[in-house]
Protein backbone atom coordinates (compact mmCIF):
# COMPACT_ATOMS: atom_id res chain seq x y z
CA UNK A 1 0.00 0.00 0.00
CA UNK A 2 1.22 3.49 -0.84
CA UNK A 3 2.50 5.27 2.31
CA UNK A 4 0.27 8.31 1.74
CA UNK A 5 -2.84 6.18 1.41
CA UNK A 6 -1.77 4.24 4.48
CA UNK A 7 -1.45 7.49 6.44
CA UNK A 8 -5.03 8.43 5.56
CA UNK A 9 -6.18 4.92 6.49
CA UNK A 10 -4.57 5.28 9.95
CA UNK A 11 -6.50 8.53 10.43
CA UNK A 12 -9.76 6.75 9.60
CA UNK A 13 -8.88 3.88 11.96
CA UNK A 14 -8.03 6.36 14.72
CA UNK A 15 -11.38 8.17 14.43
CA UNK A 16 -13.19 4.81 14.33
CA UNK A 17 -11.51 3.63 17.52
CA UNK A 18 -12.34 6.88 19.28
CA UNK A 19 -15.93 6.59 18.03
CA UNK A 20 -16.04 3.14 19.65
CA UNK A 21 -15.13 4.81 22.97
CA UNK A 22 -11.55 3.56 23.04
CA UNK A 23 -9.54 5.87 25.34
CA UNK A 24 -7.87 8.49 23.16
CA UNK A 25 -4.39 7.83 24.53
CA UNK A 26 -4.73 4.11 23.84
CA UNK A 27 -6.11 4.70 20.34
CA UNK A 28 -3.28 7.08 19.46
CA UNK A 29 -0.64 4.76 20.86
CA UNK A 30 -1.89 1.58 19.17
CA UNK A 31 -2.38 3.22 15.77
CA UNK A 32 0.99 4.99 15.97
CA UNK A 33 3.05 1.95 16.99
CA UNK A 34 1.41 -0.38 14.47
CA UNK A 35 1.63 2.28 11.75
CA UNK A 36 5.31 2.97 12.42
CA UNK A 37 6.02 -0.75 12.33
CA UNK A 38 4.31 -0.98 8.93
CA UNK A 39 6.04 2.08 7.46
CA UNK A 40 9.47 1.24 8.91
CA UNK A 41 9.82 -1.86 11.10
CA UNK A 42 9.05 -3.13 14.59
CA UNK A 43 12.45 -2.27 16.15
CA UNK A 44 12.03 1.39 15.11
CA UNK A 45 8.40 1.45 16.30
CA UNK A 46 9.33 -0.01 19.68
CA UNK A 47 12.29 2.35 19.95
CA UNK A 48 9.98 5.36 19.46
CA UNK A 49 7.52 3.86 21.95
CA UNK A 50 10.34 3.55 24.49
CA UNK A 51 11.79 7.04 23.97
CA UNK A 52 8.66 9.17 23.55
CA UNK A 53 7.29 9.02 27.13
CA UNK A 54 10.53 10.33 28.63
CA UNK A 55 11.12 12.93 25.89
CA UNK A 56 7.55 14.24 26.24
CA UNK A 57 7.37 14.23 30.05
CA UNK A 58 10.82 15.84 30.29
CA UNK A 59 9.65 18.94 28.38
CA UNK A 60 10.29 21.90 30.66
CA UNK A 61 7.31 23.87 29.36
CA UNK A 62 4.90 21.06 30.25
CA UNK A 63 5.77 21.30 33.93
CA UNK A 64 3.43 24.29 34.04
CA UNK A 65 0.48 21.91 33.62
CA UNK A 66 0.66 20.05 36.96
CA UNK A 67 1.41 23.33 38.73
CA UNK A 68 -1.65 25.06 37.27
CA UNK A 69 -3.74 21.97 38.01
CA UNK A 70 -2.53 21.91 41.62
CA UNK A 71 -3.37 25.59 42.01
CA UNK A 72 -6.89 24.99 40.72
CA UNK A 73 -7.37 21.92 42.91
CA UNK A 74 -6.28 23.80 46.04
CA UNK A 75 -8.53 26.76 45.14
CA UNK A 76 -11.48 24.45 44.63
CA UNK A 77 -10.85 22.49 47.83
CA UNK A 78 -10.51 25.60 50.01
CA UNK A 79 -13.62 27.54 48.98
CA UNK A 80 -12.42 30.29 46.65
CA UNK A 81 -15.26 29.43 44.25
CA UNK A 82 -17.92 29.79 46.95
CA UNK A 83 -16.52 33.17 48.08
CA UNK A 84 -16.56 34.46 44.51
CA UNK A 85 -20.16 33.41 43.91
CA UNK A 86 -21.29 34.86 47.22
CA UNK A 87 -19.76 38.24 46.37
CA UNK A 88 -21.07 38.20 42.80
CA UNK A 89 -24.56 37.31 44.03
CA UNK A 90 -24.60 40.28 46.40
CA UNK A 91 -23.41 42.74 43.74
CA UNK A 92 -25.42 41.62 40.70
CA UNK A 93 -28.65 40.18 42.07
CA UNK A 94 -30.54 43.47 41.56
CA UNK A 95 -30.04 43.24 37.77
CA UNK A 96 -32.44 41.38 35.46
CA UNK A 97 -31.30 37.77 35.69
CA UNK A 98 -28.95 38.85 38.45
CA UNK A 99 -28.15 35.39 39.78
CA UNK A 100 -27.31 34.16 36.28
CA UNK A 101 -25.10 37.21 35.77
CA UNK A 102 -23.47 36.53 39.14
CA UNK A 103 -22.81 32.90 38.20
CA UNK A 104 -21.24 34.03 34.92
CA UNK A 105 -19.03 36.63 36.61
CA UNK A 106 -17.99 34.22 39.36
CA UNK A 107 -17.08 31.61 36.73
CA UNK A 108 -14.92 34.18 34.92
CA UNK A 109 -13.17 34.99 38.19
CA UNK A 110 -12.71 31.35 39.12
CA UNK A 111 -11.20 30.74 35.66
CA UNK A 112 -8.21 32.82 36.78
CA UNK A 113 -7.65 30.39 39.64
CA UNK A 114 -8.62 27.13 37.99
CA UNK A 115 -7.60 26.47 34.38
CA UNK A 116 -10.11 23.63 33.90
CA UNK A 117 -13.53 24.12 32.31
CA UNK A 118 -14.90 20.91 33.79
CA UNK A 119 -13.76 21.81 37.31
CA UNK A 120 -15.25 25.30 36.96
CA UNK A 121 -18.60 23.96 35.75
CA UNK A 122 -18.73 21.40 38.56
CA UNK A 123 -17.78 23.87 41.30
CA UNK A 124 -20.09 26.66 40.19
CA UNK A 125 -22.88 24.22 39.37
CA UNK A 126 -23.01 22.98 42.94
CA UNK A 127 -23.10 26.55 44.27
CA UNK A 128 -25.26 28.50 41.82
CA UNK A 129 -27.81 26.13 40.25
CA UNK A 130 -29.63 25.24 43.52
CA UNK A 131 -29.83 28.94 44.38
CA UNK A 132 -31.28 29.86 40.97
CA UNK A 133 -33.78 26.99 40.95
CA UNK A 134 -34.87 27.82 44.50
CA UNK A 135 -35.71 31.40 43.49
CA UNK A 136 -37.72 30.29 40.42
CA UNK A 137 -35.24 30.80 37.59
CA UNK A 138 -35.90 29.09 34.27
CA UNK A 139 -34.17 25.70 34.38
CA UNK A 140 -32.62 26.15 30.95
CA UNK A 141 -31.12 29.52 31.91
CA UNK A 142 -29.89 28.30 35.29
CA UNK A 143 -28.08 25.26 33.89
CA UNK A 144 -27.09 26.78 30.55
CA UNK A 145 -25.18 29.67 32.10
CA UNK A 146 -23.13 27.32 34.29
CA UNK A 147 -22.23 24.95 31.44
CA UNK A 148 -21.32 27.85 29.14
CA UNK A 149 -19.49 30.09 31.62
CA UNK A 150 -17.39 27.13 32.71
CA UNK A 151 -15.70 27.20 29.30
CA UNK A 152 -14.12 30.57 30.13
CA UNK A 153 -11.44 28.60 31.99
CA UNK A 154 -10.18 27.40 28.60
CA UNK A 155 -9.16 30.96 27.70
CA UNK A 156 -8.55 33.08 30.78
CA UNK A 157 -5.07 32.30 32.18
CA UNK A 158 -4.06 29.83 33.40
CA UNK A 159 -5.26 27.61 30.54
CA UNK A 160 -4.05 24.03 30.21
CA UNK A 161 -5.12 23.89 26.56
CA UNK A 162 -3.11 27.00 25.68
CA UNK A 163 -0.02 25.55 27.34
CA UNK A 164 -0.38 22.35 25.31
CA UNK A 165 -0.93 24.31 22.10
CA UNK A 166 2.15 26.42 22.80
CA UNK A 167 4.29 23.29 23.21
CA UNK A 168 3.08 21.72 19.96
CA UNK A 169 3.14 24.97 17.94
CA UNK A 170 6.50 26.02 19.42
CA UNK A 171 5.31 29.55 20.18
CA UNK A 172 5.65 31.70 23.29
CA UNK A 173 3.37 30.28 25.97
CA UNK A 174 3.53 33.58 27.89
CA UNK A 175 2.16 35.47 24.89
CA UNK A 176 -0.47 32.78 24.33
CA UNK A 177 -1.75 32.99 27.90
CA UNK A 178 -1.90 36.78 27.79
CA UNK A 179 -3.63 36.61 24.38
CA UNK A 180 -6.50 34.68 25.96
CA UNK A 181 -7.42 37.48 28.37
CA UNK A 182 -9.40 39.79 26.05
CA UNK A 183 -11.21 37.00 24.12
CA UNK A 184 -12.14 35.41 27.46
CA UNK A 185 -13.48 38.67 28.88
CA UNK A 186 -15.24 39.43 25.59
CA UNK A 187 -17.00 36.06 25.74
CA UNK A 188 -18.07 36.65 29.35
CA UNK A 189 -19.34 40.14 28.45
CA UNK A 190 -21.37 38.76 25.53
CA UNK A 191 -22.98 36.26 27.89
CA UNK A 192 -23.89 39.02 30.34
CA UNK A 193 -25.48 41.19 27.63
CA UNK A 194 -27.52 38.25 26.37
CA UNK A 195 -28.76 37.38 29.88
CA UNK A 196 -29.73 41.00 30.62
CA UNK A 197 -31.59 41.40 27.33
CA UNK A 198 -33.44 38.08 27.61
CA UNK A 199 -34.48 38.66 31.22
CA UNK A 200 -35.53 42.25 30.48
CA UNK A 201 -37.74 41.11 27.61
CA UNK A 202 -39.06 38.06 29.47
CA UNK A 203 -39.04 38.67 33.25
CA UNK A 204 -40.52 35.22 33.93
CA UNK A 205 -37.11 33.71 33.17
CA UNK A 206 -35.66 35.24 36.35
CA UNK A 207 -38.02 36.50 39.08
CA UNK A 208 -36.95 39.74 40.74
CA UNK A 209 -35.98 39.86 44.38
CA UNK A 210 -38.31 41.67 46.77
CA UNK A 211 -37.32 44.95 48.43
CA UNK A 212 -36.39 43.31 51.74
CA UNK A 213 -33.97 40.92 50.07
CA UNK A 214 -32.43 43.75 48.04
CA UNK A 215 -31.88 45.81 51.17
CA UNK A 216 -30.11 42.89 52.83
CA UNK A 217 -27.91 42.35 49.78
CA UNK A 218 -26.87 46.00 49.61
CA UNK A 219 -25.94 45.99 53.29
CA UNK A 220 -23.60 43.01 52.90
CA UNK A 221 -21.94 43.95 49.60
CA UNK A 222 -18.80 45.59 50.90
CA UNK A 223 -18.11 42.89 53.47
CA UNK A 224 -18.36 40.21 50.77
CA UNK A 225 -15.41 41.72 48.90
CA UNK A 226 -13.13 40.93 51.82
CA UNK A 227 -13.51 37.24 51.06
CA UNK A 228 -12.38 37.61 47.42
CA UNK A 229 -8.87 38.95 48.07
CA UNK A 230 -7.27 35.55 47.30
CA UNK A 231 -8.35 35.91 43.66
CA UNK A 232 -6.62 39.26 43.38
CA UNK A 233 -3.42 37.78 44.77
CA UNK A 234 -3.52 34.88 42.30
CA UNK A 235 -4.24 37.17 39.33
CA UNK A 236 -1.38 39.47 40.33
CA UNK A 237 0.95 36.53 40.76
CA UNK A 238 0.10 34.83 37.46
CA UNK A 239 -1.14 37.37 34.90
CA UNK A 240 0.84 40.25 36.38
CA UNK A 241 4.00 38.15 36.51
CA UNK A 242 3.59 36.92 32.92
CA UNK A 243 2.69 40.32 31.48
CA UNK A 244 5.54 42.03 33.29
CA UNK A 245 8.03 39.40 32.16
CA UNK A 246 8.89 38.63 35.78
CA UNK A 247 8.11 34.91 35.54
CA UNK A 248 8.00 32.30 32.80
CA UNK A 249 4.81 30.21 32.33
CA UNK A 250 6.40 27.34 34.28
CA UNK A 251 7.42 29.67 37.09
CA UNK A 252 3.96 31.26 37.01
CA UNK A 253 2.40 27.84 37.59
CA UNK A 254 4.68 27.19 40.56
CA UNK A 255 4.02 30.69 41.94
CA UNK A 256 0.27 30.20 41.55
CA UNK A 257 0.31 26.83 43.32
CA UNK A 258 2.47 28.21 46.14
CA UNK A 259 0.23 31.28 46.52
CA UNK A 260 -2.93 29.15 46.58
CA UNK A 261 -1.43 26.94 49.28
CA UNK A 262 -0.20 29.94 51.30
CA UNK A 263 -3.62 31.62 51.08
CA UNK A 264 -5.36 28.42 52.20
CA UNK A 265 -3.01 28.15 55.19
CA UNK A 266 -3.48 31.81 56.14
CA UNK A 267 -7.27 31.38 55.97
CA UNK A 268 -6.94 28.12 57.94
CA UNK A 269 -8.95 26.27 55.30
CA UNK A 270 -6.30 23.74 54.35
CA UNK A 271 -6.48 20.41 56.12
CA UNK A 272 -4.44 17.27 55.55
CA UNK A 273 -7.43 15.57 53.92
CA UNK A 274 -8.06 18.48 51.54
CA UNK A 275 -4.40 18.69 50.59
CA UNK A 276 -4.27 14.97 49.83
CA UNK A 277 -7.44 15.27 47.72
CA UNK A 278 -5.90 18.19 45.81
CA UNK A 279 -2.76 16.13 45.14
CA UNK A 280 -4.79 13.12 43.99
CA UNK A 281 -6.83 15.27 41.61
CA UNK A 282 -3.69 16.91 40.22
CA UNK A 283 -1.87 13.62 39.64
CA UNK A 284 -4.90 11.97 38.03
CA UNK A 285 -5.57 14.75 35.53
CA UNK A 286 -1.86 15.27 34.78
CA UNK A 287 -1.45 11.56 34.01
CA UNK A 288 -4.44 11.65 31.63
CA UNK A 289 -3.09 14.69 29.77
CA UNK A 290 0.43 13.31 29.47
CA UNK A 291 -0.76 9.87 28.34
CA UNK A 292 -2.76 11.39 25.48
CA UNK A 293 0.07 13.79 24.69
CA UNK A 294 2.59 10.98 24.29
CA UNK A 295 0.29 9.22 21.85
CA UNK A 296 -0.15 12.44 19.90
CA UNK A 297 3.62 12.91 19.58
CA UNK A 298 4.02 9.41 18.14
CA UNK A 299 1.12 9.96 15.75
CA UNK A 300 2.74 13.21 14.56
CA UNK A 301 5.82 11.21 13.55
CA UNK A 302 3.68 8.68 11.71
CA UNK A 303 1.90 11.41 9.72
CA UNK A 304 5.25 12.94 8.77
CA UNK A 305 6.67 9.61 7.62
CA UNK A 306 3.60 8.76 5.52
CA UNK A 307 3.54 12.21 3.87
CA UNK A 308 0.06 13.22 5.07
CA UNK A 309 1.34 16.49 6.59
CA UNK A 310 3.13 17.42 3.35
CA UNK A 311 0.05 16.54 1.29
CA UNK A 312 -2.13 18.85 3.37
CA UNK A 313 0.39 21.67 3.03
CA UNK A 314 0.39 21.21 -0.76
CA UNK A 315 -3.41 21.11 -0.85
CA UNK A 316 -3.72 24.36 1.04
CA UNK A 317 -1.22 26.04 -1.28
CA UNK A 318 -3.98 26.79 -3.78
CA UNK A 319 -5.90 28.68 -1.07
CA UNK A 320 -2.94 30.77 -0.01
CA UNK A 321 -4.54 33.86 -1.51
CA UNK A 322 -7.58 33.51 0.73
CA UNK A 323 -6.59 32.38 4.24
CA UNK A 324 -10.11 33.20 5.42
CA UNK A 325 -11.46 30.23 3.46
CA UNK A 326 -8.93 27.97 5.18
CA UNK A 327 -9.93 29.27 8.60
CA UNK A 328 -13.63 28.78 7.82
CA UNK A 329 -12.98 25.23 6.59
CA UNK A 330 -11.00 24.41 9.73
CA UNK A 331 -13.76 25.99 11.83
CA UNK A 332 -16.25 23.51 10.39
CA UNK A 333 -13.88 20.63 11.18
CA UNK A 334 -13.44 21.77 14.79
CA UNK A 335 -17.19 22.21 15.29
CA UNK A 336 -17.88 18.70 13.99
CA UNK A 337 -15.12 17.13 16.11
CA UNK A 338 -16.35 19.08 19.14
CA UNK A 339 -19.67 17.26 18.94
CA UNK A 340 -18.02 13.89 19.55
CA UNK A 341 -14.54 14.24 21.10
CA UNK A 342 -13.21 15.62 24.36
CA UNK A 343 -11.19 18.90 24.30
CA UNK A 344 -7.80 17.32 24.89
CA UNK A 345 -8.38 14.77 22.15
CA UNK A 346 -9.39 17.44 19.63
CA UNK A 347 -6.30 19.50 20.41
CA UNK A 348 -3.78 16.69 20.18
CA UNK A 349 -5.30 14.94 17.16
CA UNK A 350 -5.70 18.05 15.00
CA UNK A 351 -2.48 19.93 15.76
CA UNK A 352 -0.17 17.56 13.84
CA UNK A 353 -2.44 17.98 10.81
CA UNK A 354 -3.36 21.68 10.93
CA UNK A 355 -0.22 23.41 12.22
CA UNK A 356 1.79 22.77 9.01
CA UNK A 357 -1.09 24.29 7.05
CA UNK A 358 -1.12 27.44 9.20
CA UNK A 359 2.64 27.81 8.88
CA UNK A 360 2.39 27.42 5.10
CA UNK A 361 -0.16 30.25 5.00
CA UNK A 362 2.06 32.36 7.28
CA UNK A 363 -0.84 32.99 9.67
CA UNK A 364 -0.11 34.23 13.18
CA UNK A 365 0.08 31.11 15.36
CA UNK A 366 -0.79 33.05 18.54
CA UNK A 367 -4.06 34.21 16.97
CA UNK A 368 -4.72 30.75 15.54
CA UNK A 369 -4.16 29.19 18.98
CA UNK A 370 -6.90 31.35 20.50
CA UNK A 371 -9.24 30.46 17.61
CA UNK A 372 -8.52 26.75 18.14
CA UNK A 373 -9.16 26.92 21.89
CA UNK A 374 -12.34 28.92 21.31
CA UNK A 375 -13.69 26.23 19.00
CA UNK A 376 -12.70 23.52 21.47
CA UNK A 377 -14.49 25.55 24.15
CA UNK A 378 -17.62 25.72 21.97
CA UNK A 379 -17.41 21.95 21.48
CA UNK A 380 -17.69 21.51 25.24
CA UNK A 381 -21.28 22.80 25.13
CA UNK A 382 -22.30 21.49 21.71
CA UNK A 383 -24.66 18.48 21.47
CA UNK A 384 -24.56 15.55 21.50
CA UNK A 385 -21.32 15.22 23.51
CA UNK A 386 -20.88 18.59 25.22
CA UNK A 387 -18.79 17.59 28.24
CA UNK A 388 -19.70 20.63 30.32
CA UNK A 389 -23.38 19.82 29.78
CA UNK A 390 -22.81 16.33 31.14
CA UNK A 391 -21.00 17.78 34.16
CA UNK A 392 -23.96 20.06 34.89
CA UNK A 393 -26.35 17.13 34.39
CA UNK A 394 -24.42 15.15 37.00
CA UNK A 395 -24.87 18.08 39.42
CA UNK A 396 -28.64 18.52 38.95
CA UNK A 397 -29.50 14.83 38.58
CA UNK A 398 -33.05 14.08 37.46
CA UNK A 399 -34.32 17.53 38.41
CA UNK A 400 -33.48 18.99 34.98
CA UNK A 401 -33.73 16.95 31.74
CA UNK A 402 -30.72 16.87 29.41
CA UNK A 403 -32.63 18.51 26.55
CA UNK A 404 -33.48 21.44 28.85
CA UNK A 405 -29.79 22.06 29.52
CA UNK A 406 -28.97 21.95 25.81
CA UNK A 407 -31.88 24.34 25.17
CA UNK A 408 -30.42 26.77 27.67
CA UNK A 409 -26.94 26.43 26.17
CA UNK A 410 -28.31 27.28 22.71
CA UNK A 411 -28.59 30.97 23.61
CA UNK A 412 -24.94 31.04 24.64
CA UNK A 413 -23.92 29.36 21.39
CA UNK A 414 -25.53 32.32 19.58
CA UNK A 415 -23.22 34.61 21.57
CA UNK A 416 -20.28 32.48 20.47
CA UNK A 417 -21.19 33.10 16.82
CA UNK A 418 -20.86 36.85 17.43
CA UNK A 419 -17.62 36.51 19.40
CA UNK A 420 -15.99 34.20 16.84
CA UNK A 421 -16.95 36.54 14.00
CA UNK A 422 -15.22 39.40 15.80
CA UNK A 423 -12.09 37.39 16.63
CA UNK A 424 -11.68 36.11 13.06
CA UNK A 425 -12.49 39.45 11.41
CA UNK A 426 -10.32 41.51 13.78
CA UNK A 427 -7.18 39.58 14.86
CA UNK A 428 -6.00 42.72 16.67
CA UNK A 429 -8.51 41.94 19.44
CA UNK A 430 -6.48 38.83 20.26
CA UNK A 431 -3.02 40.23 19.52
CA UNK A 432 -3.32 43.59 21.28
CA UNK A 433 -1.97 42.49 24.67
CA UNK A 434 0.72 40.10 23.34
CA UNK A 435 2.11 42.84 21.10
CA UNK A 436 2.51 45.11 24.11
CA UNK A 437 4.79 42.48 25.67
CA UNK A 438 7.38 42.80 22.89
Amino acid sequence: MDSLIFGLVTLAILLTLIGLRTPIGVALGVVSVCGLAYVRNWPIALSILRETPFAFAASWDLTAIPMFLLMGAIANQTGISSALFRAARLWFSALPGGLAVAANMASAGFAAACGSSLASAAAMGRLAIPEMLRTGYDKGLATGVIASAGTLSALIPPSILLVLYGVFAEVSISRLLIAGVIPGLLTGAAYVVMILVRCRLNPTLAPKLDDADLATLKRDRMSSLKETWPLGVLILGIIGGLYGGIVTPTEAGAVGAALALAIALVQRRMTTRRFIEALKETMSVTAQIFFVGMGAVMYTRLLSLTGVSSMLVDMVGGWAGDPLMVVIALSIVFLILGMFLDPLGIMLITMPVFLPMMKALDLDLIWFGIIVVKYIEIGMITPPMGMNVFVVKSVVGDEVPMWTIFRGVGWFLMCEVVVMTLLIAFPSITLFLPELMQ
